[in-house]
This record gives structure tokens, sequence and C-alpha cells, in this order.
């Protein structure tokens, strides 16, 4: 089942309060959804492996160079989420 849109916004949610785990299992949970693998990206990105994190923005036709600061990256996908 593809994950929502208000999933995805509550993963952008807890990656903001720090909260890695909980946004990487909902992220997970659907693999195969460009927001989804973006917002995979980013979490690798804070945690700082660098390869997963490019191989998660190829997947979610992004670029890791982009957005240099995590935190206005997230808030960018969740302000596309929640138009």
């Amino acid at each position: 089942m593809p994950i929502s849109r208000a999933d995805l916004a509550r993963a952008c949610d807890l990656a903001l309060a720090d909260d890695w785990e909980g946004a990487h299992t909902i992220v997970q949970a659907d693999e195969d959804d460009r927001t989804s693998c973006w917002i995979h990206a980013v979490l690798h990105k804070i945690e700082g492996d660098v390869s997963n994190a490019r191989y998660w923005y190829g997947r979610a036709g992004q670029f890791f160079e982009s957005y240099p600061e995590p935190s206005v990256e997230l808030r960018t996908i969740k302000a596309t989420l929640t138009y």
C-alpha cells in the first residue's frame, strides 16, 4: 500500500525533532515512493552516511548538494506535502 502524504509529513516532523529512528521506520514502509526516498536520503545525510544518502537521492530523483542544511530540506519536503 502506498505511503500517505500525512505519514511522510510526520516523518519530516520526527526527523526535525531528532527522532531519526521514528522517521526512518516510516520512510522504509514504501521504498518505491520518490518522496519517501527523498526523506530517506536526508536521514542518511543527517546520519553522515554519504554513500547511502547519495543512493537514496538517486532513487528520489534529487541531488545531495541541493540543500546543504538538512533541516531546511526537510521543511521544504514537508511544505510540498502539505500545500
